[in-house]
């Protein structure tokens, strides 16, 4: 859909710039003509008012606290869907019938182990090496396992490179665990089902029995649904952006478990429990702590609050909060994390500086809580966040290797560097020190 041009006034110069609509009526000014036709380039921080790319796999509306997948909002998704159903909708557009859905599981379940010499891989990294660097490793290097299916540009290369990535994350993420802890690896089981046999790979041993708590299992399979896909998010944009190039799924996707490994993205939980356990430590009073997030002079930030899309709150939040308090309840645990987590919350949404700056609680600032009384380490935070993010990189890779308009990602820049100036021999050069 196309409204009227809109015009853009450059000096002398006037251009007319198309006008796109979208599925949920939002607006975008077509530039792609625009420095070929004026000379003139766009300038965008983070990119925050760019629109790469048409996407139909996910809708997010900030401001309306809205967050859709191929159109199903995200409360009925978490609600009713298993994550390996999530995962297909993201790829196909469309809900499985039963036999498109087991027979997809079926194959993914088969796939789930990993080649008997990739222990060696796990072990030639430092027991306590971050996580997410070893995943992206590991990820990466499963390119030089099968090399007859990287190819993007054909359609079974680009089908079984998703299922086996989809079905060897768990196992990586758990042999690298395990490794961490100096315990025997535990081989995938295929009489489970996705989450159970990531939890049973994680926490189980060989020498005893290991029984999988169900609320446990369907708190995790919602987590790892609401952290599916997010828009155009910077691990999504990083895994777009490196497979425009035509690289492979796996390549593309190991860049944004690199991009999803920052503070500022997938780490987020992880900080935010650091931050409750600071508060914790030093007594549960939260008023100091409140006190210094809004001292303008003090770079003390409370964690696990605001978003750089949503301007209202973040409807995952609402659902992980639930489940946070359900886990622990089950488990009968008394978690003071979680008791400091509900009164920042309440002040979040009653202080007026919290208001006027719309700092809402996020998705991460619940998540890590579920996670930590699940028995996962804090360092785990990030990995948790990229198993679930994989049907969303894999949907967006696919979706951008299937455009014919998808161009390699180059922006320009604007230069601030000095002028021309002559070259000057080493000899001749000023001392500056």
């Amino acid at each position: 859909m196309t409204r009227e041009d809109a015009t853009l006034r450059v000096g002398d110069g006037e251009y007319e710039l198309p006008v796109i609509v979208g599925a949920e009526d939002e607006v975008a000014v077509d530039i792609n003509r625009l420095r070929a036709t004026s000379g003139v380039v766009t300038f965008d921080r983070g990119f925050a008012n760019t629109a790469e790319t048409k996407s139909a796999i996910t809708f997010l509306d900030g401001e309306q606290g809205i967050l859709r997948y191929r159109g199903y909002p995200i409360e009925q998704v978490a609600e009713r869907s298993s994550f390996l159903e999530v995962a297909y909708l993201l790829s196909n557009g469309q809900l499985p019938t039963r036999s498109q859905l087991d027979e997809y599981v079926d194959e993914i379940t088969h796939h789930t182990m990993l080649r008997e010499d990739m222990k060696h891989f796990f072990e030639a990294f430092p027991r306590d090496a971050h996580p997410m660097q070893t995943l992206a490793s590991a990820i990466s290097a499963l390119a030089t396992y099968y090399p007859d299916a990287l190819d993007p540009r054909d359609p079974w290369a680009m089908d079984i490179s998703m299922k086996r990535l989809l079905a060897k994350v768990p196992t990586m993420v758990a042999w690298s665990y395990k490794h961490s802890c100096n315990q025997p690896y535990v081989y995938p089981r295929n009489d489970l089902d996705y989450v159970a046999n990531f939890l049973h790979m994680m926490f189980s041993f060989p020498v005893e029995e290991y029984e999988i708590d169900p609320a446990v299992a369907k708190a995790l399979n919602v987590l790892f649904i609401l952290h599916a896909d997010h828009e155009q998010n910077c691990s999504a944009t990083t895994v777009r952006v490196v497979g425009s190039g035509h690289a492979n799924l796996f390549s593309s996707v190991a860049a944004g478990v690199h991009a999803l490994s920052g503070p500022l993205h997938g780490g987020a939980n992880q900080r935010v429990v650091e931050m409750l356990e600071e508060i914790v430590a030093a007594g549960g009073d939260i008023a100091p702590f409140v006190a210094r997030a809004k001292d303008r002079d003090d770079p003390f930030r409370l964690m696990g609050f605001g978003h750089r899309v949503y301007k209202n709150f973040d409807p995952r939040a609402q659902i992980i909060k639930r489940y946070a308090q359900e886990v622990l309840e089950k488990l009968e645990r008394d978690d003071p994390l979680l008791a400091a987590a509900m009164q920042l919350e309440e002040v979040a949404l009653q202080d007026d500086y919290f208001i006027e700056k719309k700092l809402y609680p996020n998705v991460d600032f619940y998540s890590g809580v579920i996670y930590r009384t699940m028995g996962f380490p804090t360092d785990l935070f990030p990995v948790l966040f990229a198993i679930g993010r994989m049907p969303g990189w894999i949907a967006q890779w696919r979706e951008m290797a299937q455009d014919p308009t998808t161009r390699i990602g180059r922006p320009r820049q604007i230069y601030v560097g000095e002028g021309k100036r002559d070259w000057v021999e080493l000899e001749k050069r000023a001392d500056r020190s």
